[in-house]
């Protein structure tokens, strides 16, 4: 059947109307941030920090997915994969991402026609006396109907799509933050191993201590039975020894709150889950690493990623909002099949239809629309102030952490050589005791400078591993869902 003069009419409105939606969309289209100043320095330090020679800038570094198995333990894979898989944490920063993505999809589908299909069935007396007819009998009829409707928008200002967008960045921040989650998580164990590790090291040397006032005991002891010594020798050296165990309970509580928190940090309870017996001779010290370079960091850290996404969410809800003060116009159809006999209800002559288009239009709101507009803005400008916030953040903490391996480079070279001369004053004062050219008094101070020097450097070591966690954590790309994807996590979108 040709078309009508007024149906070309109608479908050319339609076309322009198309047309004109298709290229206005209101508000600003975002735009990454400029690049922080700073970014494009060749590294982190400032002047005067300490020089960290095991990480090395690289302008192509890009350290993800399981980061953790530098340190060669597998304890600490094994713990890791457990936290991943059950950390109520983790399980929030994955459903977040979920809801975030579903959001996204139900705003895309706005966008789309809308259909309906709609069936009712109705049984009805007619009052004849209301229309008039006065002395004709009342019917009592049944009615049945079907139908089906379609409606579009043609969101000629974009107000849907930008709402599609915000709703789009939305997820996208969720799922940036839930790599940050991912990252945070398993940084927090890796930390929390090496503490563990770190005070068995430290129970170690005090063990060692005590090995060696017990050594000192027996060899006053001799010299006493020898009559080399006084009776209150034998007290002076076992006031050490006693003050020396009492420095073990203080440990041993540290190191049941840490493998507490190590369990809390997995998802268990204590009474259901043991700390594997960590060792710092366990973990395998990298001899390198590389540093991405300040430029680098901002496209792939997940804070400062979320961020981004965040504001690019805050500039399309500025679209929202001034889409909101121009026209809006709707194309809807509908059909509908009724009949009082089922038989005849697909008949042609029991069908009926309409078509409509409606437009709306603001005119007056008080200057609601005009405010919240203004609202997106202030919002938008918020948002890139905490995005520019991250970015500093994140420099600020690797410069802390490329300075403290700097340090802890020095301090352990410092307690080696402590711990290395209080071990040899230790053996000349004992072998001068023995031989009668030395004091008890120059021995039991050997004995407590061997002790302050082993403890230490163990706590040197540990927090040497410790910032090497660090430093990882404060410069891993966390691709995680696409690295190391677990059963139940969101595909990356």
């Amino acid at each position: 059947m040709p078309l009508s003069n007024r149906s070309l009419r109608l479908a050319g409105a339609a076309l322009a109307a198309l047309t004109l939606a298709a290229c206005a969309t209101a508000g600003p289209d975002f735009r990454a941030p400029a690049e922080p100043k700073g970014a494009a320095a060749a590294g982190y330090a400032m002047e005067g920090d300490p020089s960290a020679t095991v990480a090395r800038l690289d302008p192509d570094a890009r350290l993800g997915g399981a980061w953790w198995r530098a340190f060669g333990s597998d304890d600490l894979d094994r713990t890791i994969r457990q936290a991943l898989a059950d950390s109520p944490t983790l399980a929030e920063a994955r459903a977040t991402l979920e809801r975030a993505q579903a959001e996204a999809a139900a705003a895309r589908g706005g966008q789309r026609p809308q259909v309906d299909a709609s069936a009712s069935a109705q049984r009805e007396r007619i009052n004849t006396s209301s229309f008039g007819f006065s002395g004709f009998p009342s019917p009592t009829i049944n009615l049945y109907q079907v139908g089906a409707s379609v409606s579009y928008d043609l969101d000629l200002f974009g107000g849907r799509r930008r709402a599609t967008e915000r709703a789009e960045a939305r997820a996208e921040q969720a799922a940036r933050e839930a790599d940050a989650a991912y990252l945070t998580l398993s940084a927090n164990i890796a930390a929390q191993a090496m503490r563990v590790a770190g005070l068995r090291a430290q129970l170690a040397a005090v063990e060692a201590v005590l090995a060696d006032d017990r050594r000192i005991a027996d060899m006053v002891a001799r010299a006493q039975a020898a009559g080399g010594e006084a009776p209150s020798a034998t007290t002076g050296v076992q006031a050490q020894l006693a003050e020396d165990e009492a420095l073990v309970p203080p440990l041993q509580r540290q190191l049941a709150l840490a493998r507490h928190q190590l369990a809390l940090l997995v998802g268990k309870s204590p009474a259901e889950w043991a700390a594997p017996d960590f060792e710092l001779a366990d973990f395998t010290l990298p001899g390198e690493v590389p540093v991405s370079l300040p430029s680098q960091l901002v496209r792939h850290r997940p804070d400062i990623l979320a961020a981004e996404a965040e504001l690019h969410a805050a500039t399309a809800a500025i679209g929202v909002a001034a889409a909101a003060q121009y026209p809006d116009l709707r194309l809807s159809a509908s059909l509908t099949q009724g009949a009082i006999k089922p038989e005849s209800l697909f008949n042609y002559s029991a069908s009926g239809w309409s078509l409509l288009s409606g437009v709306t239009a603001p005119i007056f709101h008080g200057g609601t629309l005009k405010a919240q507009r203004k609202a997106a803005e202030a919002e938008a400008r918020a948002s890139l102030a905490r995005y520019q916030q991250t970015v500093l953040r994140a420099f600020v903490q690797v410069s802390d952490v490329l300075a403290a391996l700097g340090a802890d480079q020095d301090q352990i070279a410092a307690q080696t050589r402590a711990r290395d001369a209080a071990l040899a004053n230790l053996k000349d004062a004992e072998t001068a005791y023995r031989l009668g050219g030395g004091t008890l008094m120059q021995l039991t101070d050997a004995q407590r400078q061997l002790a302050r020097a082993r403890r230490g450097l163990a706590e040197a070591e540990a927090q040497r591993y410790a910032d090497f966690v660090q430093l990882y954590a404060a410069t891993a790309a966390a691709d995680w869902r696409n690295a190391y994807p677990l059963e139940g996590a969101a595909p990356a979108g």
